[in-house]
């Protein structure tokens, strides 16, 4: 806790209070740290999902440059937006906004091997996704019983299912080596430089205290960085060749990718927002209770539903993919005791400075994809954690039961049987039409509206029944979210 002679707890437990410069400096750059990797991983991702050249000669290297600079730019910029606000834009409250997992199961299928050309549809959707969002901030408060722990718990659980593939995938040594069938795929090297990452991530996490502590995951891939250079996986000469090809200033460009409406995208988008959604008001709750001791208002859930959207919205103008708050963050002030917007702006302008400078960019490529692995490891099986903390507040009677297992069993089984199929092999979705089959593949959004249609449809009474003998005393109070490391 930060000691109280920086101000009352009156003082800071309001979100309008500035602590002195000497101390809202160093703590708002310790929330861009706290988000740093999250933010700039589903860029990174993305781009190698779509096909994009890794090494710094690849012609496609200035545009995973550009990507990794739009992910930290408008993160600040839609952090802003929730800070300073602008309008009824905003929730006038420290929180943090950074690029979002939940979106990667649709993102990945649209762009899978497609390149640079799959940019104009994949940013067409994270536009006009994100202006639906900012729609729901005017009807958030009354869609809310459509999505129970049951619902958001078993897509966040499944959003972690689904990406957990990437994280060992790069540990081995990357999809293009894989690919290639490269003798180096899953090589000893290749993994002793991830476990590395994850050894120092879990020391960090158990053993150290504040600032060590809430970086853990960005120290432990700057300790996997420095095991690479030390092993040859990483040399000076492709770091200064990076450093060279990267400009030292450089503006964003709308519609750089240009503009394509492809509705697999829009739905995709629009479906996954709901989520977004709720999760954003859970960490508005989660900030006022934590930081100020009270409930937060609907002005502010509505403003910060508002931000989310349009942040999102703005972003795809740009080439940046969606925005959704960081809960990390929302731990951070609990741990602090300081809730200031104010230091949160700070943090925000400082993403912002780094958005606008590639060569940061162009250090963050160059960090071995087998390291990234590591961290990515460590981060997506939050994400399934967050998503079963979600699911303990679930009351596990026999209709619960049914609906989880369902919409489960569908989702799931989808997921891995037609990612999982070599491009022109038969699938269990072939005879779809090309949306439907794009948004079927992810398996989420089936999943999800399997268990939003049941849970609203099938009889209340049924809750009624026992269930001690099937279960298994799964029960508890917890809440997770999909976006915390």
């Amino acid at each position: 806790m930060i000691h109280s002679s920086i101000g009352s707890p009156e003082q800071l437990r309001d979100p309008n209070y500035t602590p002195p410069l000497a101390v809202a400096v160093p703590l708002g750059i310790q929330h861009v740290l706290a988000m740093f990797v999250s933010n700039v991983t589903p860029a990174i991702i993305v781009a190698g999902a779509a096909g994009f050249g890794f090494g710094s000669n690849s012609p496609d290297f200035p545009e995973l440059l550009y990507m990794i600079q739009m992910s930290m730019l408008f993160a600040g910029v839609a952090t802003l937006l929730q800070t300073i606000t602008l309008g009824p834009i905003g929730a006038a409250l420290p929180i943090v906004q950074g690029t979002s997992f939940a979106f990667l199961p649709i993102m990945i299928p649209l762009v899978a091997g497609k390149g640079v050309d799959a940019l104009a549809a994949l940013f067409g959707g994270v536009l006009i996704g994100g202006l639906f969002h900012a729609a729901l901030g005017t009807v958030i408060g009354k869609i809310r019983f459509a999505l129970p722990p049951l619902v958001t718990g078993l897509v966040v659980t499944m959003i972690g299912l689904a990406l957990v593939k990437v994280g060992i995938e790069y540990a081995a040594g990357g999809v293009p080596a894989k690919a290639s069938g490269a003798a180096s795929y899953g090589g000893l090297l290749s993994w002793s430089a991830a476990l590395v990452v994850i050894l120092v991530t879990l020391v960090l996490k158990f053993f150290a205290r504040g600032m060590l502590s809430i970086s853990a995951v960005l120290v432990g891939i700057a300790v996997g960085y420095v095991y690479a250079l030390a092993m040859g996986m990483l040399s000076f000469d492709a770091i200064a060749t990076s450093w060279a090809r990267s400009a030292s200033f450089a503006l964003p460009q709308p519609f750089k990718y240009g503009f394509e409406f492809s509705f697999a995208a829009v739905i995709g988008f629009c479906l996954m927002a709901f989520v977004s959604a709720i999760e954003t008001v859970g960490d508005v709750s989660g900030i006022t209770k934590g930081g100020a001791g009270r409930e937060a208002t609907d002005k502010e859930i509505q403003g910060a539903t508002f931000a989310d959207g349009f942040g999102t919205a703005i972003a795809g103008v740009f080439g940046a993919l969606p925005n959704t708050s960081f809960s990390q963050n929302v731990g951070l002030i609990a741990m602090t005791g300081v809730m200031s917007r104010h230091v949160v702006t700070i943090g925000a302008i400082f993403l912002i400075i780094c958005g606008l400078i590639p060569k940061v960019s162009g250090v963050i490529r160059t960090i071995p994809i087998e390291v990234l692995g590591g961290g990515v490891i460590v981060m997506f099986g939050m994400v399934v954690a967050a998503g079963i903390s979600m699911l303990s507040d679930v009351v596990w009677n026999r209709r619960n039961m049914v609906i989880f297992a369902v919409a489960l069993s569908v989702g799931l089984g989808l997921q891995l049987e037609v990612m999982n199929v070599p491009p022109g092999a038969p699938n269990a979705l072939q005879h779809l039409p090309d949306t439907l089959r794009i948004l079927g593949a992810s398996g989420i959004l089936p999943a999800a509206l399997i268990a939003i249609v049941l849970n609203l449809v099938l009889p209340a009474h049924l809750s009624d029944e026992s269930t001690d003998e099937v279960t298994g005393g799964l029960s508890g109070h917890g809440k997770g979210s999909l976006s915390g490391e």
